[in-house]
């Protein structure tokens, strides 16, 4: 598997980072809020209704909201579909449709490939690089101005440190064993799995285990031990595999309107950066707590194979 082609790549990308915003586009405007107004948001998230983590992180978010902006801003959580389909967060958000959501970018880059680069990039920055990178290093200066052109304000959501490499049911000795592979995997990864002749499959969380049982998809990866045990994912697949080469240390996101954040007070968007700091060390931390806990559950409760990728492999 060639590092040469993920550099080209991510160089590719990046040159068409901020192109112009689709004509199709017609968002929502919002008047200058008033300081004294309380304000009832909705947001949507792309995981199942009350997920662990990532969806717990969504219903915290809005806690930590309405502490920081002394009940100002109120925000009601919805899981994927109970709105509009997960994958739509995006431009029922950018539309004003709904106030905020909650996601990862690499969900969108069919909008613009460069969302893809503040999620996570195959054998790239792990959890804490690319928070660095984000705060300090103009990452989400960058984030911003993409975000810009689809009329939405992009935050920090939480991070799962490096994932688990998917769950197969077919050993993978080498490159060759990708070919014909179907395997729900999103963003940079996927065009890499694509180079060695597999096809990456888009799949929401909540259809991942029944795409997978149907064989509509041959193998899978979710995020580690914690979510994949809770999945089922041992139930009908055999080989589990590491390391996650292609998710090093995956950024999660909240996302909002960006005509409804600029009329915001500063302290009120101060405040909800704020929120979305504390929930990105909140997320790793909790993943850094269940994962130990859950990989041991699969291993010596469960039976299952973890087998690392060889180093011909990740070559």
């Amino acid at each position: 598997m060639s590092k040469n082609f993920i550099a080209i790549l991510v160089i590719v990308l990046l040159s068409s980072c901020l192109g112009d915003p689709p004509a199709s586009m017609n968002p929502t405007s919002y008047e200058t809020i008033k300081p004294d107004k309380v304000m009832y948001w909705k947001m949507t998230t792309t995981w199942p209704p009350n997920f662990p983590v990532i969806g717990e992180v969504a219903e915290k978010y809005s806690e930590w909201v309405d502490e920081l902006t002394n009940g100002q801003i109120k925000i009601k959580v919805y899981g994927g579909g109970e709105l509009v389909p997960p994958l739509e967060a995006f431009d029922a958000v950018s539309q004003g449709t709904i106030e905020m959501g909650c996601g990862a970018s690499y969900y969108w880059a069919g909008k613009t490939p460069a969302a893809q680069f503040f999620a996570a990039v195959p054998f790239g920055m792990n959890s804490q690089q690319l928070t660095s990178w984000l705060e300090i290093g103009g990452g989400y200066e960058l984030w911003k101005k993409t975000y810009a052109q689809f009329n939405l304000v992009p935050f920090m959501g939480g991070n799962t440190g490096v994932q688990m490499g998917g769950w197969f049911n077919r050993e993978i000795n080498s490159v060759e064993d990708f070919k014909g592979l179907k395997m729900r995997l999103p963003g940079i990864g996927g065009k890499v799995l694509e180079k060695a002749g597999g096809a990456a499959v888009l799949v929401a969380g909540s259809e991942i285990y029944t795409s997978l049982e149907r064989g509509v998809i041959d193998a899978t990866e979710w995020i580690g031990p914690y979510h994949d045990y809770r999945m089922g994912f041992h139930k009908i697949a055999k080989y589990y595999y590491t390391p996650g080469w292609h998710e090093p240390g995956s950024q999660l996101e909240f996302f909002i309107n960006k005509n409804l954040f600029d009329g915001l007070p500063k302290h009120l968007q101060a405040a909800l950066e704020a929120a979305s700091k504390r929930a990105q060390v909140w997320v790793l931390a909790e993943f850094d707590k269940q994962n130990g806990i859950y990989l041991d559950k699969l291993v010596n409760e469960e039976g299952v194979e973890v087998r690392e990728f060889s180093k011909e492999t990740l070559d």
